[in-house]
């Protein structure tokens, strides 16, 4: 009998596609920003947009927000395409420092 388990490694996090509520595939996780301190992931950042994989952005959405669907096996977030276009990015190669005003910002947009 197989055990079943809450946890994951990371590496089998990063590429896992998101989708919003209707299905539509919103882009994959590329990487995870945990919390030093307390161990918890604290933001899942999406990669979305970008044509032939260049200039795609990263997106920080709280982890909170993630729900795994065995189903789609991906991650289901309420959010719309228009909702992401909005909110704060980066370019893969300007990693922002994740600051108390940069993370009050990333939670501010998405009203936690």
């Amino acid at each position: 009998m197989a055990m079943v388990t809450n946890v994951i490694s990371s590496d089998r996090v990063e590429g896992t596609t998101v989708y919003n509520a209707a299905g539509e595939k919103l882009g994959s996780i590329d990487d995870l920003m945990i919390d030093k301190l307390s161990g918890q992931v604290r933001y899942a950042v999406l990669e979305f947009g970008g044509f032939l994989g260049m200039g795609k952005d990263r997106y920080p959405i709280p982890w909170s927000m993630l729900k795994y669907d065995t189903a789609q096996e991906g991650y289901v977030v309420p959010l719309q395409k228009e909702t992401l276009e909005g909110a704060p990015r980066y370019a893969d190669n300007s990693i922002p420092d994740y600051d108390e005003s940069y993370t009050a910002s990333i939670n501010k947009y998405y009203g936690l």
